[in-house]
């Protein structure tokens, strides 16, 4: 949802960056530069907040950095004390209703990452005793994105949430394999039609057609938890093309010990900043062995769509347990 401006007689604040002067709402945590942003993507109306894996990951890389930064010596520890307060908070679910940016957007993540600077430096200001917005005291991009950039902090972000999403589904899966082979176990003795192309072939048990549901499953989750190792591999310290520009020596480590730490991920860093930096190969199999799980689930629920048809003209070998009503308009379809 794009933040409407604040209306008339309500508290404003005025914020400056490289393009002018503009009014902030004083109760809003993000800045000119998220209000900018969500003036500029203006697109789907769903903001970035929706995937809150994707906030708590981006929290966690700012409290990494801070850490890091603090212990190389470039930022002073009430600053680092203050930004990292701010993020656990974030990652406690407060303020996620503040990263408003759209999540359809320009420049590769750049407006999510200046949210997220925002957001956390603003409340940093309050855990110091100072009022939103004075950055003098400590700055959005200086001190919370510092020795950082869009192109490694985002791209790192994303890892962390996506292994996060993977590991719920994985779970997912092991679940309904555990039932498609307590049902395989359950039906061993009761025997059906084969079938091929809907034609009756030959015989064969309901036990080994719920068997070959709880494999598919088994493989895929295999293939899964190989796609999630890839995606352990970060970029955090490239900055912007992956020569480390900006960041101090040793950051790239330091920052990675913090990060994994802070979320107990075995987290690596590329041997090659600059490949991993422009690389999406990792991503592009995560998203292959995504397509193929929801290939073959829906495969599945088509067959046990299929074998519990009926009641009466079907084939009805089944009894899928009723979760909602029946439409009317489908009965008297039916009846006809």
């Amino acid at each position: 949802m794009v933040p409407a401006p604040a209306p008339h007689g309500l508290p404003v604040r005025r914020e400056h960056d490289l393009l002018g002067d503009r009014d902030v709402p004083a109760d809003a945590y993000w800045g000119v530069h998220t209000l900018r942003a969500t003036e500029n993507f203006a697109i789907t109306g769903t903001p970035i907040s929706v995937y809150p894996l994707l906030v708590d990951a981006l929290a966690a890389v700012k409290e990494a950095a801070a850490r890091a930064n603090e212990e190389l010596g470039l930022l002073p520890s009430d600053k680092a004390a203050a930004i990292a307060g701010a993020c656990r908070e974030i990652r406690t679910g407060r303020l996620h209703d503040q990263f408003v940016v759209d999540v359809v957007q320009g420049g590769a993540g750049t407006s999510t990452n200046m949210n997220a600077n925002e957001v956390v430096a603003n409340r940093a200001l309050e855990l110091l005793g100072h009022a939103k917005g004075d950055y003098a005291h400590l700055h959005p991009n200086e001190d919370v994105n510092l020795g950082q950039s869009t192109n490694d902090v985002y791209p790192t972000a994303i890892r962390i949430a996506a292994i996060g999403a993977a590991r719920e589904l994985l779970k997912a899966m092991a679940v309904l394999q555990d039932a498609f082979a307590a049902k395989a176990l359950e039906f061993r003795e009761v025997v059906k039609m084969g079938r091929t192309q809907l034609q009756d072939a030959v015989p064969m048990t309901l036990g080994q057609e719920f068997s070959t549901y709880a494999v598919m499953l088994e493989e895929d989750r295999g293939r899964l938890a190989e796609a999630i190792e890839l995606i352990h591999e970060i970029n955090l310290g490239a900055t912007a093309i992956g020569t480390g520009l900006n960041a101090a020596p040793g950051y790239a480590e330091t920052a990675r010990r913090e990060l994994a730490g802070l979320t107990g991920l075995p987290l690596v860093t590329s041997a090659n900043l600059i490949e991993a930096t422009q690389d999406c190969g990792a991503f592009v199999q995560l998203s292959g062995v995504l397509k193929r799980i929801a290939v073959k689930l829906s495969k599945t629920c088509n067959d046990l769509r299929l074998l519990s048809s009926g009641p009466r003209a079907g084939l009805g070998e089944i009894n899928l347990p009723r979760c909602r009503p029946v439409r009317a308009s489908c009965r008297a379809r039916s009846t006809r």
